[in-house]
């Protein structure tokens, strides 16, 4: 089981929790949401939970909660640019199919 970050997505997470003065890394988790059926919720972890699987790569840690995991183990985490937008991008390897905004998931 793993979660990985690019060296982009490490960069912006560093430079969020440098600017923002705290926090121990990244949370990434899942919700039931949207058209498809789940959608990726990315925040800060100001604190860990016990049952939370940590990664880490490039310098950052990224804690996941174990019914999470179930849906985005082997997922890449990038972060990319393109003119004016940028964003926090997944790449997951048990996506099945995703809605046409892509916004939410299906496994």
């Amino acid at each position: 089981m793993a979660i990985s970050l690019t060296p982009s997505a490490a960069e912006r997470v560093k430079s969020f929790l440098a600017a923002r003065g705290h926090g121990v890394g990244l949370k990434l988790g899942v919700r039931k949401t949207g058209c498809s059926g789940f959608a990726y919720v990315i925040n800060y972890a100001d604190e860990v939970a016990p049952q939370d699987m940590v990664f880490e790569e490039h310098g950052v840690r990224v804690y996941v909660d174990p019914d999470s995991l179930k849906l985005i183990d082997g997922t890449t985490v990038d972060f990319v640019k393109h003119g004016l937008n940028e964003a926090f991008r997944f790449q997951n390897p048990n996506v099945r199919g995703e809605c046409g905004c892509g916004e939410s998931f299906s496994v």
